[in-house]
């Protein structure tokens, strides 16, 4: 089995998710020039297109598992299939959610608690976006089998030219369109990189004759698809619809300058948290290669190495946050109380820093290893009672307002990642593994 060195397989993973999360940072910040509102807006249909598209990452994030352990286990055609069913699958149901966010936008954002200028910004933006989300669910298909064949600096090359056309399109059509110029200008980008991206795959990585490995159709492929890939979509359900109801609670009882706040303070934290994102991608990778090739000591002690490392580096970029927190919210907006409650905020995201980094790095590995059910019974029971339950009282009823909010989003990461880690040293997921010899 090829080795996969971790810092070789993240850096190229964290460019990308840099380059990625700064289409939407770039996106806020243009129309944080043109109004504050759009610019939450934006945010909001985002949180909305982030719980449908929770579908495909039953088909992509079972199909990652599966490929690195085929491939680590040295089945070459098993892993070309799997690939094949998941570009397949992700296209197919790609094109159904596009015609449902078309023909159902308003009524999502209105049922997320969206009203007045907010809601039509919104609709606007949900339409254009919404109509061509089936190309996320193609690149998300195309990403993962590119991946965990080991080459992560592809899909970044991609996400670069992605990130510029998307940049300089916000600069010329968003004082023009407002928020449908950033909404073509997005659309318009996931466009030329899926079609770069295909022809990427199918002469570098994989043959367009994988399609015809699906026939006889693989039910078996496809079950371990589903045992792998519902547990682990609903964890992420879970998460984007407890959001969305946070989110609900933020719009209709908490002041309009708090909802504008939080808008900027998850675009400003999003980069903090950017390397446990890339590590905790590239530790699945190798886990399901090693879990693949039956080496599960090997994958714990890489797994909790790359779990400290990220941990030690999000800490102190949060850290940094906190010392300049008044000159990041200033980048967006001079409203001296938004300034005041983002930079408090940040604050106590750098303890919600700690349980989400333990997150998203240990569930990666436990995933990896083909461990999703406890992942996902912890967030079913911590993400509803901690977080949802938990922002309700706080900033409703006791009247903390969007400090009480993220106090209950950091102590539901903390929970969440303590039993992460529990699960992890206890060496319960060295049973899970899918691939069999």
């Amino acid at each position: 089995m090829k080795k996969l060195k971790l810092f070789s397989l993240a850096w190229p993973i964290f460019v990308e998710t840099a380059l990625f999360m700064l289409l939407g940072f770039v996106d806020v910040f243009v129309l944080s020039r043109y109004n504050d509102l759009a610019a939450s807006s934006v945010n909001t249909a985002n949180q909305s297109v982030s719980i449908v598209t929770i579908v495909f990452t039953v088909i992509s994030g079972a199909s990652a598992v599966l490929i690195s352990q085929y491939l680590g286990a040295n089945k070459k055609e098993n892993a070309s299939r799997i690939a094949a069913m998941s570009i397949l699958f992700n296209l197919i149901t790609g094109i159904i959610i596009s015609a449902l966010l078309v023909v159902f936008s308003k009524d999502i954002l209105v049922f997320i608690g969206a009203t007045g200028t907010i809601l039509e910004f919104a609709s606007e933006y949900l339409k254009i976006v919404g109509g061509f989300i089936f190309l996320q669910a193609v690149l998300a298909s195309m990403t993962v089998i590119i991946r965990n064949h080991g080459l992560t600096k592809i899909s970044m090359y991609v996400t670069v030219g992605m990130n510029i056309l998307n940049t300089v399109l916000d600069v010329i059509l968003v004082p023009k369109l407002g928020v449908v110029g950033v909404a073509v200008a997005t659309t318009f980008s996931r466009v030329l990189g899926t079609i770069v991206l295909a022809v990427v795959l199918f002469t570098k990585v994989e043959k367009i004759s994988i399609f015809k490995l699906l026939k006889p159709f693989p039910f078996g492929d496809t079950k371990d698809i589903i045992k792998i890939g519902v547990p682990s979509a609903l964890e992420s359900f879970l998460y984007n619809i407890s959001q969305l109801v946070i989110t609900s609670i933020v719009l209709n009882f908490l002041l309009s300058t708090e909802l504008i706040a939080k808008t900027y303070v998850q675009n400003i934290t999003m980069f903090f948290y950017i390397f446990a994102v890339s590590i905790g991608q590239a530790s699945q990778i190798i886990t399901g290669h090693l879990v693949g090739a039956n080496e599960m000591d090997k994958a714990y002690k890489r797994g909790m190495k790359a779990y400290l490392t990220a941990l030690v580096v999000t800490l102190s970029a949060s850290a940094i946050g906190v010392v300049f927190g008044k000159q990041l919210m200033g980048i967006f907006t001079d409203n001296a109380q938004v300034i005041m409650f983002g930079a408090n905020i940040l604050i106590i995201n750098l303890f919600l820093e700690f349980g989400r980094t333990t997150n998203l790095v240990i569930i990666a590995c436990l995933r990896g290893a083909g461990d999703v059910y406890f992942p996902t019974l912890c967030a079913i029971v911590s993400m509803w009672l901690v977080s949802v339950l938990g922002s309700y009282i706080l900033a409703v009823v006791l009247g903390y307002g969007i400090y009480g909010l993220f106090v209950a989003l950091a102590a539901d990461e903390i929970l969440r990642g303590v039993l992460m880690l529990i699960r992890f040293k206890s060496g319960k997921w060295k049973t899970k593994r899918v691939v069999k010899t």
